[in-house]
């Protein structure tokens, strides 16, 4: 099969700078990078030719032989290929190289591609505690002290897991790596299969004498105290999360969070509407047809309320500023008073007499006015 150019396949020309052909293989090597072309043979395939073209174009020995012979100026001693992917990271560090021997990938696809990077320890895990508030906490904010049982960083040895004194010895089964690697051959061609080492956990690392206190995990159990601060006008199901306040990672590994999740509390007088409150407030017959003064809960205490003479159940009475803090911002809402008229069970005979009398009165006839208007209403009072 007759190979393609190899400025061509890089886009480049004879005149490019050795700079320009690095940059133009970089740009192709992330377009058919396995990780982002996953099962994709012919990205593969791609990623091949342009890591062969490369390999010549980049050493100035073998782009003369190719720039005067062309490819047969570079089979004997250059570029026959590449059978493996791997054999491209090692023989490129210097390309895909990043700071602290990352790769240029590691950007897109989070340092987790075809070659790994020695891990420093294993991470510990995301705790969630939930936290049940009243409406009065969650109107103005509130500071709350939470016990939460995890993993802390052993203070005997540091959080290294190893006996003061010790240290770490590198791992022999994967020579320091972290990784080990089976290789398998077939009719196409060779395979390496890279994966974590199981002796030390991809550290390339084991410890040399554990640690007595942790038995060389390097963290203990504990119970720790952590003050959290509550914004006003969170509400059911927002979380908190704080960073680095959960379990201790192993051997030094890096601490995970916890996530505080808000529960609201079931309040005596009040539902809840967004940052507004409903108060439910009963009333008696005389109040709603004379009007008055009662006092109300508030979620700061008490205040007086005006009653309008004539005031229909079902009336919502607004009382501005009493309810619950914006979140992230500016004022309040309201406290709002839904009239209920009060109907009592039982009366007395006297009352019962009083009420008799006021039927009477057209003015508490609503229906006998609606049959003068109407003509064909029939009183229940008859």
């Amino acid at each position: 099969m007759t190979k393609r150019d190899f400025y061509e396949i890089l886009g480049v020309n004879k005149s490019s700078s050795q700079e320009e052909i690095k940059s133009a293989y970089r740009k192709l090597a992330m377009k058919y990078h396995p990780d982002k072309n996953p099962g994709n043979k012919e990205a593969e395939e791609k990623f091949k030719e342009c890591a062969e073209a490369y390999e010549i174009l980049s050493d100035s020995d073998k782009k003369a032989r190719y720039d005067r012979f062309g490819h047969q100026g570079v089979n004997q001693g250059g570029a026959q290929g590449f059978g493996d992917i791997n054999d491209i990271f090692s023989r490129f560090g210097d390309i895909f190289g990043g700071f602290g021997g990352g790769s240029i990938f590691d950007d897109f696809f989070g340092g987790g591609s075809s070659r790994r990077q020695r891990r420093q320890g294993v991470p510990g895990n995301d705790l969630k505690i939930n936290l049940k508030l009243s409406l009065e906490e969650i109107a103005d904010g509130v500071e709350k002290t939470i016990k939460v049982k995890r993993f802390k960083s052993c203070s005997a040895c540091d959080g290294t897991g190893a006996k003061t004194g010790s240290g770490y010895v590198s791992c022999q089964n994967c020579n320091g790596t972290g990784e080990v690697r089976q290789v398998s051959r077939s009719l196409f061609g060779q395979f390496v299969n890279v994966s974590e080492c199981p002796h030390c956990g991809g550290e390339g690392k084991i410890i040399k004498e554990k640690c007595e206190t942790c038995t060389g995990s390097g963290r203990i159990k504990s119970e720790s105290t952590i003050k959290v601060n509550i914004p006003a006008g969170v509400s059911e199901g927002n979380y908190i999360p704080l960073r680095g306040q959960g379990d201790s990672g192993l051997r030094g590994g890096q601490s995970g969070d916890l996530y505080v999740y808000i529960e609201e509390e079931k309040h005596k007088y009040f539902q809840r509407n967004e940052d507004d409150i409903i108060y439910d407030l009963q009333i008696s017959i005389p109040e709603a047809i004379l009007g008055g003064t009662v006092e109300v809960p508030t979620l700061d205490g008490k205040a007086k309320l005006n009653i309008e003479p004539g005031t229909f159940a079902g009336t919502i009475l607004r009382m501005d500023k009493k309810g619950i803090r914006h979140l992230n911002g500016y004022g309040r809402g309201s406290q709002l008073n839904r009239i209920n008229i009060f109907i009592p069970k039982k009366i007395s005979g006297k009352e019962k007499d009083l009420l008799k009398e006021l039927m009477k009165s057209e003015n508490f006839k609503p229906l006998l006015k609606q049959k003068s208007e109407k003509g064909f209403f029939k009183s229940v009072f008859d």
